[in-house]
């Protein structure tokens, strides 16, 4: 049995503590540090917490000794660096949510005091424990596309999670959360990293906001929806329309917990989910590309594109023999094909889209992945934090890359990593 103290109560935590009340026998939640007080008794209430165990903040949690085996820590990016750091510290093993951390010199600090402590420090990178991106590895590096020799990989965020997440929410702007190209996609270069194993060797990115700023506004549009907004009818992001509803689950409840309209409105009317989308103060792009070589001449493009009419990622991967196209959906239908440069026969795959645990079933792989590896038995999904650290650097650099208009040559931009990629 392992024992785990959470730091965060938010929709995260919520996700993995499905995973342990329903694996009772392998892990369960003894402790809790969380701000918010309704929050963290609905929490506690909900995943069988004592009082005794519930805290305000790490700090205090902390402050009691060593409670458990591991820690999942899921506040907000740019608070995990001190309770990760801490936690370590104290002998805990940690699950932390993605990204590490919003700057790089964080991030490598927190690799550095694993790798000292001796702990495990693995990294939310979901995807990786899917079993369609798991079909996807499997096919590349079996060799039947040939020698791989260009991929197109495009993160497609449909227009409200846009406007919810990176607009009106938790990561709109870098002075409170990481940029774009490290929150989103940090999964996306980790999973290219994980299926085609090789390191890049140069990239160069551009992209930037163009929709969601002040002059794109409507004529007359006031600062929030609930406002009168002239525009309301023609607007897809209005957010009575959004959020005004009974459902339960995300993104309803970060709008307001209580699963009435009545209480929606009321929390559109104070809250940043009733925000007008161009009246924000976001800064984060609404779309980025980003441009790599690999170390074997391989060419790889990654998209991130937030005006999807539709929630998926898709790829392409072109070899000497064959081409392999997919299509990871959120919801609906999953995609995976093989297409025979000699035969012309298109081989379609069978792919089981996962639980309901989200991710395509990733968010209870990695919890299941943490707990196997605490107990001895790690798997071919399990990471290092020195290994995640590879994803946030290719997404430091691509920022980089894209504020500086130029290219950057990774050989380079590691070797003033403190020494940690000799």
């Amino acid at each position: 049995m392992i024992n785990i103290v959470v730091i965060g109560a938010g929709e995260r935590a919520k996700v993995y503590a499905r995973y342990c009340r329903a694996n009772p026998d392998q892990v369960r939640i003894v402790a809790l540090a969380e701000p918010v007080p309704a929050r963290r008794a609905a929490y506690a209430q909900l995943n069988n917490i004592p009082e005794e165990n519930c805290f305000s903040s790490w700090q205090e949690l902390f402050g009691k000794g060593k409670l458990g085996e591991a820690a999942l820590i899921c506040t907000t990016d740019m608070l995990h660096t001190e309770p990760t750091l801490a936690a370590l510290g104290l002998g805990y093993n940690v699950l932390l949510e993605k990204p590490m951390a919003p700057n790089l010199e964080e991030n490598i600090r927190l690799v550095e005091t694993a790798e000292a402590t001796g702990r495990l420090l693995q990294i939310c990178h979901v995807l990786r424990y899917t079993t369609f991106f798991g079909a996807v590895r499997e096919v590349v590096r079996s060799g039947r596309l040939g020698r791989v020799i260009n991929v197109t990989h495009s993160e497609n965020l449909v227009y409200w999670h846009m406007a919810h997440s990176f607009v009106r929410g938790n990561w709109r702007n870098t002075e409170v959360a990481a940029p774009m190209i490290l929150a989103k996609c940090c999964h996306d270069l980790d999973i290219l990293y994980w299926i085609l194993g090789q390191r890049v060797k140069w990239l160069s990115s551009s992209g930037s906001l163009i929709l969601f700023r002040a002059e794109n506004a409507p004529p007359g549009a006031p600062a929030r929806c609930t406002d009168g907004c002239p525009a309301a009818d023609e607007c897809p992001f209005y957010a009575p329309r959004l959020y005004a509803t009974d459902k339960t689950g995300w993104p309803y409840d970060v709008a307001s917990p209580e699963p009435s309209i009545p209480a929606r409105l009321e929390a559109l009317e104070t809250g940043p989910y009733g925000r007008c989308v161009y009246h924000t103060d976001n800064n984060v792009v609404d779309h980025q590309t980003v441009s790599m070589a690999l170390e074997d001449g391989t060419t790889v493009t990654l998209v991130m594109n937030g005006h999807g009419d539709e929630e998926c990622r898709t790829m392409r991967y072109d070899g000497t023999r064959a081409t392999l196209h997919g299509k990871f959906a959120v919801h609906g239908t999953s995609e995976l094909s093989i297409h025979d440069h000699l035969t012309g026969k298109v081989e379609h795959i069978e792919v089981d889209t996962g639980d309901a645990s989200g991710h395509g079933g990733g968010d209870s792989g990695i919890m299941r992945s943490f707990i196997n590896t605490l107990n001895g038995q790690p798997d071919e999904h399990s990471t290092t934090a020195r290994q995640s650290l590879e994803s946030h650097l290719l997404a430091f650099a691509a920022e980089e890359a894209r504020l500086s208009n130029r290219t950057i040559d990774m050989e380079a931009f590691r070797a003033t990593l403190n020494g940690l990629y000799t």
